[in-house]
């Protein structure tokens, strides 16, 4: 698919905000740092093309028990959306789930090591543009100078111990 960084940003800016709307009982979350790595040739040429990356931090603390349920409700959401998972890591403190979709977007969850957790999505290789961010995204205008990475929102459902 031929398409520029904005788009690129506005289509992963939909993906992480439909996950998030399919998360039940709702989170708390904040924009994460943008990421953009420029794509190059073999000989590390520039090809005028960037893979751009958007994310989010869970601030709502997900305990170890409930991590298996949040896995499974975004996995579930992303098939609807027409990903397929092309990896899944069920270590018992930082799980991660990835998958992309036929159209160059890519997306993943995972869990850090503090239990913080973030989503992104990506699209490789757009083509380069000027790009705008959301307000409040970290190291843009109007937004914060660093990201908050550590949740500390607390959950009856998505925090608890059962």
């Amino acid at each position: 698919m031929n398409m520029d960084m904005q788009q690129a940003g506005e289509g992963s800016e939909k993906i992480l905000d439909d996950t998030l709307a399919a998360i039940r009982p709702p989170v708390k979350w904040a924009y994460g740092a943008p990421m953009r790595e420029a794509c190059s040739t073999d000989l590390n040429e520039p090809t005028g093309r960037t893979t751009v990356t958007r994310s989010r931090n869970l601030l709502t603390v997900v305990s170890p028990h409930r991590r298996g349920n949040l896995l499974g409700v975004v996995q579930r959401h992303w098939e609807q959306q027409g990903f397929k998972v092309t990896s899944v890591r069920n270590d018992e403190s930082m799980p991660w789930l990835r998958a992309t979709r036929p159209d160059g977007f890519s997306v993943s969850l995972q869990v850090g090591s503090v239990g913080n957790v973030f989503i992104s999505a990506s699209f490789g290789c757009a083509r380069d543009s000027a790009m705008t961010y959301p307000t409040g995204t970290p190291g843009q205008p109007g937004g914060p100078r660093s990201e908050e990475l550590r949740p500390t929102e607390r959950s009856e459902f998505w925090s608890g111990e059962g």
